[in-house]
Parts: structure tokens; sequence; C-alpha cells
């Protein structure tokens, strides 16, 4: 068996089989640093592969708010901790550091499911001074995961905002989506929704080490395409753009998506805040050891040196010359393939109609 790296929490290649991180070093804020260690008999040989445990937890409020300028949003909804997909670039992962937990492989095996989000997420519209702007959900964990297909999470949270006429906007790489066409496609007959799918290669193999349990790239597109034909307003998300990894690839991405009828599409330069770092190093080296060095200056060339900057409306896009390039490489396919040029048509809010609560009166206005 291959031993585990040298760096602190390591974990051996069988016991993380289709897991994006290859260590699960401590979170940030634990005294204390645990690293699993041979005692020269193979006990790691021992250990099962890494399983994914889910514990449900309920949430007082559902709905999260925030004031970040350069996003088009200021609430979101997310119905869980952790995701399995495990991507490695997740700029998530960090969040797993506030409950105790590693942002490597606890980030992806060791998940939270808010059981009664739908119930939460109806008792904060009914509140007298709710204001209705549009929720987005898969911002922050994707709402279409695997563990979605047991717990229907996501699928109660849009009945909430389909009885109540809800806007909505929805980021995901599941193809598990196609499973609540019918709600959404009610939904944009309204008006009250756009759904997104971020698509970050066309490799499958290096897909497959990125994002070893997200849908392939050719479901997503193929999903795309059934949103399309279901009258869903669809983007695609070129994201994360990674520099001497996937930026080559951009033009393609766009070209497969432009003939299938999507007529929006944004990018976002890769993010590596916090502990990310470190993780995306691991794996770099590890699966693409032949160009890590040059992704990482890369990278620092995009980021004033560092492998993260933070700045306000620099952090999606990036800065220098690099960066620059790969934006107006973007902007010349974008307009080339006919994207963008349509007229932005805001979701509905008038339609809203808030939930009565039991024992609550109806609003007279």
């Amino acid at each position: 068996m291959e031993s585990s790296p040298l760096e602190t929490g390591g974990v051996v290649v069988e016991r993380r089989h289709g897991r994006g991180a290859q260590t699960n070093r401590s979170g940030r804020y634990e005294p204390i640093s645990y690293e699993l260690t041979d005692d020269g008999w193979e006990s790691l040989a021992e250990l099962e592969a890494l399983s994914t445990e889910v514990q449900e937890v309920p949430a007082r409020r559902i709905i999260t708010r925030n004031e970040s300028p350069d996003i088009g949003f200021d609430r979101s909804i997310n119905p869980y901790r952790g995701c399995e997909h495990g991507c490695i670039y997740c700029f998530a992962r960090p969040t797993h550091a506030f409950l105790g937990l590693s942002p490597g492989l606890d980030f992806e095996t060791k998940l939270f499911a808010k059981t009664n989000a739908a119930e939460a997420l109806k008792r904060e519209l009914a509140e007298p001074d709710y204001s209705v702007r549009t929720i987005a959900i898969g911002t922050n964990t994707d709402p279409y995961q695997p563990i979605e297909r047991r717990y229907r999470i996501m699928r109660r949270i849009l009945e909430v905002l389909d009885a109540t006429n809800h806007p909505v906007g929805i980021v995901t790489k599941s193809s598990l989506v196609l499973r609540d066409l019918d709600i959404l496609t009610s939904m944009a007959k309204r008006g009250l929704v756009r759904v997104a799918l971020s698509v970050t290669t066309l490799d499958r193999r290096l897909a497959r080490a990125m994002e070893p349990r997200a849908s392939t790239p050719d479901k997503r597109i193929e999903t795309l395409e059934k949103l399309v034909k279901a009258g869903i307003p669809t983007s695609v998300m070129v994201a994360p753009v990674i520099p001497g990894l996937t930026d080559m690839e951009m033009e393609r991405i766009l070209e497969r998506v432009a003939v299938i009828g999507v007529k929006q599409a944004g990018y976002i330069l890769l993010r590596l805040p916090l502990e990310i770092g470190d993780l995306f190093t691991e794996w770099l080296k590890e699966n693409c050891p032949d160009r890590a060095n040059r992704v990482l200056s890369l990278m620092r060339s995009t980021r004033g040196g560092k492998l993260y900057d933070a700045k306000w409306g620099e952090r999606m896009v990036g800065d220098g010359p690099y960066a620059w390039m790969i934006g107006r490489r973007f902007e010349m396919a974008a307009e080339r393939l006919g994207f963008n040029q349509d007229e932005y048509v805001p979701l509905r809010k008038d339609l809203f109609t808030p939930p009565v609560l039991p024992g609550q009166q109806l609003r007279l206005l």
C-alpha cells in the first residue's frame, strides 16, 4: 500500500479513492493538530476507505444575508454544509473549520443536512417585514450533491418558493437538477427562476480527478440542453478558470454550449482563500506534476504575487496581464458566439404571496 504523504494529515490513496483532497489537516481554529502515523506494523492498512457521514441538523433560520459589493445577490440558502462532490478548488471548504473539522477530506465526507430547511424558509417568508429579492442557491455548496437524492431538501425548498411565487437563482454541477424539472418549468413560465451550470473542463479524466463526484462534463452540457428545451432561462459558468490547466478550454466550452441554445455565460478565475491554497497545491503536485509549477506561477501572476488576494472587485477576475488576457478572451468568444446579447430581464418580485402559517391571519395587502 502506498504510504501517506509526508505533510501533516496525509491519507493513503486507497482510503481516499474517489475524493478530491489528499489530506485531512485539523481546522485552523484547533489548538492541537492530529495526524495518522503508522506504528511499524502497517496498522494504517487496516483502516477502511473513507465513507460519507451525514448528520441531520435543524436550522433556526435558513436565509443567509451578505453585503459583498461584488456579488449580485444579497441572500442565499445552503441546504447542506460540506459537499460530497469533493471539488478540490471549492472556496466553501474553509467553512468546515468553524465546525472544528478539516477543510480537506472532512469537508467532503462529514456532511450536515438541514432537514427542516423548507419549514424554516416558510417561517422567514411569512415574517411581516420580509422584503422580496432573488434568493441564490448553490453559491456555497451544491444543493444537488449526491445526498440530495435521499434527503430531497432542495426539492422541498423549491416547493415553498413555487407556492409563494418567490424568485430564485440556482447554480449546480449536477444533472440531478433535472429531477425537479416539473417545478422549474412551472416557475420559469412566471419569470421566477434561472439555472446556471458550471463547467470547468471538457477533459473527463481531469474532471474526475478535480471534481470526483460531480456530474461529468458531457452530462452537464446535456443537462443544459434539456433545461433550454424546457424553456428555463439557463446560463453556463466557465468556473473556475485555472491558468495553465483549464484556461485553454474556455472557448471550446463556450462553443459546446452555444450550439445547444444557451444564451448567457460568465466566468470566474480560480480562488484559493485560506486552506484551499495548500489543498490545491497538494492536489496539483500529485495529479499534474508536470504542470504544477507553471500553474502556481501563473496563479501568483494574477494575484499580485500571492496565491490569492481577496480584494473586492478583483477576487473573481484577478489582476495583471494574464488575468486581463483571460478576461479579453472570454469577452471576444462570448461576442463571437452571441452570448449575453439579450437585455437582462430581472426575475419577478411582484407575484410574491407570503405563506400563511397555522394560526396566522392572512395579510390584507
